[in-house]
Parts: structure tokens; C-alpha cells; sequence
């Protein structure tokens, strides 16, 4: 594996293991904390987390990781024939698509949704529970693509 390559899958691999385990948090026990509380509480801090993600470090970790995979997959295309390049499409194609794209099509619209919405509303509890079960399970995906990502992308290193 040339060394460009070898230092692309590597952050690559960082970012997609760290990527996963905030997801692993969200989907394990912040989301059923936040859903034990009485929803205009669990409507409140989920609006001032989504606000405080918005951050450089999380933005560096999540897009950044996009960008590395990205260039991983086009240097894998490059060494199409060698052994790690299967593993590396494939798990630069996971992050992309599992993380990245789930992010932005499915939990971005319902944080924007959720942004709206005034805790104290009447109809703000039954938003809420849709919320929580909608965001979460797209969540799982987002938890399950960047592990299975990492994991390719560490086999990449492996056999290269």
C-alpha cells in the first residue's frame, strides 16, 4: 500500500471508529435518557444538543472522515488490482452513504423539525415520541455504517 494510501485508510479508519461510538452513545443511552424525561424537558435538551454539535471538532470529525474516505476510495480506484482496494471502496462507500448521506437525508430534517417546535406546545409531546423513535433508528444506522466502515478500512491496512 503506498504510504499516501496507508496514511488516508488510517485516518480514515480513526475517524469512521470515532464517528461510530458518539452514534453508539446517542443510540445506547442518550436517546433513552432524553425519552425518560417529560417531553418538553427531553425536547429542550435535544434542541441545545443539536445546537452544540454544530461544533469544529464534531464538523472536522464527521466531514473530515468524509473527505479522507473519499480520497481513500479514488486511490483504491487508482490500485483497483491490489488486495486492499475492495475493502477500501467498500468501506469509504459505507461512511459516505451510511453516515454522511444518512445524516443529511433522514436525522438533519427532523433536528431542523425539531428546531421549530416550541417544548411547551400541546402537540409537542406526540412530536416528540415520533422524534425519538424516527431519529434513533436512522441513528443505528448511522452507529452499525461507520463501524463496519472502520472495520474494512482496518482490514485494508492488514492486507495491504
Amino acid at each position: 500500500m503506498p504510504d499516501a494510501t496507508f496514511v488516508l485508510t488510517f485516518i480514515s479508519a480513526l475517524g469512521s471508529g470515532l464517528a461510530a461510538g458518539v452514534f453508539f452513545a446517542f443510540s445506547t443511552f442518550v436517546m433513552p435518557a432524553l425519552g425518560r424525561l417529560p417531553p418538553s424537558q427531553g425536547i429542550a435538551a435535544m434542541q441545545h444538543i443539536n445546537v452544540k454539535a454544530i461544533n469544529p471538532w464534531f464538523m472536522t470529525l464527521l466531514f473530515g472522515t468524509a473527505a479522507t474516505s473519499l480520497a481513500a476510495i479514488v486511490a483504491a480506484l487508482v490500485d483497483l488490482g491490489e488486495s486492499y482496494a475492495p475493502y477500501l471502496v467498500g468501506g469509504g462507500a459505507l461512511y459516505l452513504l451510511g453516515t454522511i448521506g444518512v445524516t443529511m437525508a433522514f436525522n438533519v430534517p427532523r433536528n431542523n423539525a425539531l428546531a421549530q417546535l416550541d417544548p411547551s406546545d400541546d402537540g409537542a409531546a406526540g412530536h416528540w415520541a415520533r422524534y425519538l423513535a424516527e431519529w434513533t433508528r436512522w441513528n443505528h444506522v448511522r452507529t452499525v455504517a461507520p463501524t463496519v466502515a472502520a472495520g474494512l478500512e482496518i482490514a485494508a491496512l492488514y492486507v495491504g
